[in-house]
């Protein structure tokens, strides 16, 4: 069952409850959590909730090139992030830096139509935040994108991979999103993320992927902290480690999304190719251009899975 957003009506959503208030009194989440790291969330989804007050069931965030994926909701309602409290906002151009609320394929949804990066100046957290506030304004699903370059010889550009695990190296290194006081009705001080991406939306996105024709991978995706692309002795390394894929975004939002039991899906469209043995040499222009041809993939496959999306939440 598909709920929806009944002022004054309380969830209990994957350990963290929920507050759906009133329009006229404050929604938030539970007032009685032992910190307040929770309050500008409350703040932004009270904004949001005033323009909009359907509650989504399925979120996304729209990576670089692919903001275009957003002209698929339906009875759209647009809210600029400067709207919305405490929203980081992207400097990136190709980031438009609004939240779409409506319908793909019928299916409540959120979209971010451009995100935050910790390359920006950005705390991890920050960067973070617009998933806290989908998650505080109901969704069970996340759909993750963005553009990489292929590491894999196999890849071409245009290609779609669906993620199938994640290498977070500024997490590794202590730039986490968790780092800090943990809000134990949120999520676990100690999360096991061995599952990062929901093995049952994977299976889907194949499914989907392969009926429609489009070309995909499965593959690993890799975070670095950008904003400089890498140099051929880092691309050999993250190729040695096991990465099929390497981007500046992503990784610690699926943290995030994990912590609070949030599903997860993340598709990458590789842009450009990042061969150890003959890197391009990128400008964020040429990525963009590379971006286009495969988009269109990206946009085909939500259109599809999206109805499945919402089954996978009623069960």
């Amino acid at each position: 069952m598909i709920h929806g957003g009944t002022p004054g009506r309380v969830w209990r959503r994957c350990g963290c409850l929920f507050r759906v208030a009133s329009l006229r009194r404050k929604t938030a989440l539970d007032e009685t959590t032992p910190s307040n790291q929770f309050r500008p969330v409350a703040r932004a989804v009270e904004a949001i909730r005033r323009r909009d007050p359907r509650a989504p069931v399925v979120g996304m965030v729209l990576g670089s090139g692919l903001g275009g994926v957003a002209d698929l909701v339906e009875n759209a309602v647009s809210v600029p992030y400067e709207e919305i409290p405490d929203m980081p906002r992207s400097t990136v151009k190709s980031h438009a830096g609004r939240l779409v609320l409506g319908t793909i394929s019928g299916v409540p949804c959120v979209v971010m139509q451009g995100r935050a990066h910790f390359y920006e100046g950005h705390s991890m957290a920050d960067s973070t935040f617009g998933v806290r506030v989908m998650q505080a304004l109901g969704i069970q699903t996340l759909v993750v994108t963005n553009a990489s370059g292929g590491i894999n010889p196999a890849y071409r550009a245009g290609d779609m991979m669906i993620i199938s695990d994640q290498i977070f190296l500024p997490g590794m290194a202590g730039h986490h999103p968790l780092r800090g006081p943990n809000d134990d009705s949120v999520g676990e001080r100690f999360p096991a993320i061995v599952d990062a991406y929901t093995p049952s939306l994977r299976a889907l996105a194949r499914k989907h992927s392969a009926e429609a024709g489009l070309p995909w991978h499965e593959g690993v995706y890799v975070m670095v902290s950008g904003p400089s692309f890498e140099t051929s002795a880092e691309l050999h390394f993250l190729r040695v480690v096991g990465a099929d894929a390497v981007g500046m975004s992503t990784c610690a939002e699926v943290i995030v999304a994990r912590h609070a039991g949030t599903r997860v899906l993340g598709i990458s469209l590789v842009a450009n190719l990042a061969f150890p043995d003959a890197p391009e040499i990128l400008t964020h222009e040429n990525v963009l251009v590379g971006m286009q041809a495969g988009a269109v993939h990206v946009t085909s496959l939500v259109r599809r899975i999206m109805p499945d999306l919402a089954i996978a939440d009623r069960n």
